[in-house]
């Protein structure tokens, strides 16, 4: 049985769904949904995901939103001996980068990112980018800092604490702009782009 994903694929938090999926191959169906596709407000969708959100996931009898949820929940049933990991302090020392993405970095970068990527120069709030772009640089500083110790954010090997930054990742070393040297996070990156999930599922042009 496949699992079904309901969400466009330029969205950073479908990227991280899609991308935990190929690491796993575990057979998936997309449907486009959000944004310029619309169904989110449809009433099928509004009870599986009263948010009006993507993504959202079905696996067998299983709705589930909230992307790092579906990334924990697939890591758990899939990924047993690859992006999850039985041991817990192990495990929950890669966690807390998963909801770092979202309680800190996530709101700044998306103020950078929309300015950058999808708003003409002209109309770009070249203030908020300064502002955006610095709180960004520095929050990067902190998981550079945790990579001079290990070669990922999961630890020794690759797992589910490198998904979410991962995603994000990709589209900060992709925008035009002049990034500050971090070069424990640039080879982290680098690590990632030589994985064929992430080429699938997260390298597509900005959109």
């Amino acid at each position: 049985m496949q699992v079904k994903v309901w969400g466009r694929h330029n969205s950073t938090n479908v990227k991280k769904v899609l991308w935990c999926l190929e690491e796993l191959d575990v057979p998936y169906q997309r449907i486009d949904a959000g944004g310029a596709f619309g169904v989110v407000d449809e009433p099928s969708y509004v009870a599986m995901n009263p948010n009006r959100l993507v993504p959202c996931v079905q696996d067998g009898d299983l709705v589930l939103w909230e992307s790092n949820a579906i990334v924990r929940y697939l890591a758990a049933r899939y990924g047993e001996t690859t992006l999850w990991q039985a041991d817990p302090t192990q495990r929950f020392q890669a966690d807390k980068w998963m909801d770092w993405v979202t309680s800190s970095l996530a709101a700044p970068f998306k103020v950078l990112f929309w300015n950058m990527v999808r708003t003409p120069p002209g109309q770009r709030q070249m203030d908020e980018v300064q502002k955006s772009f610095q709180t960004c640089s520095d929050l990067l500083a902190l998981a550079d800092q945790a990579l001079t110790t290990q070669p990922y954010l999961s630890g020794e090997t690759f797992g589910m604490g490198d998904i979410p930054l991962g995603s994000f990742a990709y589209a900060w070393f992709e925008m035009p702009i002049e990034r500050p040297e971090l070069r424990h996070l640039q080879a982290w990156y680098d690590r990632l782009c030589e994985r064929p999930g992430f080429q699938t599922a997260v390298m597509i042009p900005l959109t």
